[in-house]
């Protein structure tokens, strides 16, 4: 599927081995606010394997003990993820919901151990893991270095790129409501409103219905270095 060769890690892999995954997949719906798998689910269901979207979203998140959700990304087409579990062979860390009518392929444990037995592949896995590691203490950081609007800012910058997605150039329109984005930045409602409406009135991003544009980027990045 065009989707996943137009996402820079899948298309950097070799392609006999993009191939064995595809023709590996098995195609999965998931309805809107339908559960794919549960943050703490014993090792054995992690046996389930990995998914890659191939239409609509998936959401990571974490619950706390007082029912507060906190989202951790969000899973655009092009992406597979799943597999830290089955490197780990631990629970899931994260619950995993459909963001949207959401169609999926999901690999199966199996299968990808196979896969992971080619040196390559794995190298593959290792670099994307890497990524993700960086972007994970990235957002660490920002905790503990910057204030609110620099750490929206930032964070509008990593959706415009599609997230876990990390493409080479910024779209100008992120879909997220900022509920969502609330819960991205582990901020109140009334606060989040205050800052994207100060980034606004700098011209960096218009706030539309269910989406924001980037107006500048020059602009949002300059906020991001605040």
């Amino acid at each position: 599927m065009q989707v996943f060769f137009d996402n820079p890690w899948f298309a950097a892999l070799p392609p006999a081995h993009a191939r064995t995954m595809l023709a590996a997949a098995r195609p999965m719906r998931l309805a809107q606010g339908a559960m794919l798998y549960l943050q703490g689910e014993p090792a054995a269901k992690v046996r389930d394997g990995i998914w890659g979207v191939a239409s609509g979203a998936i959401r990571l998140s974490v619950m706390h003990e007082n029912g507060n959700e906190a989202i951790l990304t969000i899973v655009e087409p092009g992406n597979w993820f799943g597999e830290t579990a089955l490197l780990e062979d631990l629970p899931r860390a994260a619950t995993a919901t459909a963001q949207e009518d959401t169609e999926l392929l999901a690999v199966s444990a199996e299968h990808f151990e196979a896969l992971m037995r080619h040196a390559d592949f794995a190298y593959a896995i290792a670099r994307l893991e890497a990524q993700r590691l960086r972007a994970a203490l990235g957002l660490v950081a920002d905790m503990a270095l910057h204030g609110t609007r620099a750490r929206l800012a930032r964070r509008l910058l990593m959706l415009a790129r599609g997230d876990l997605t990390n493409a080479s150039s910024a779209r100008s329109t992120i879909v997220a409501s900022q509920d969502h984005i609330a819960m991205m930045l582990g901020v109140g409602r009334t606060t989040l409103n205050t800052e994207l409406r100060a980034l606004a009135r700098s011209g960096a991003i218009a706030l539309r219905y269910g989406q924001i544009e980037v107006l500048d980027l020059d602009l949002l990045r300059a906020a991001a270095a605040a």
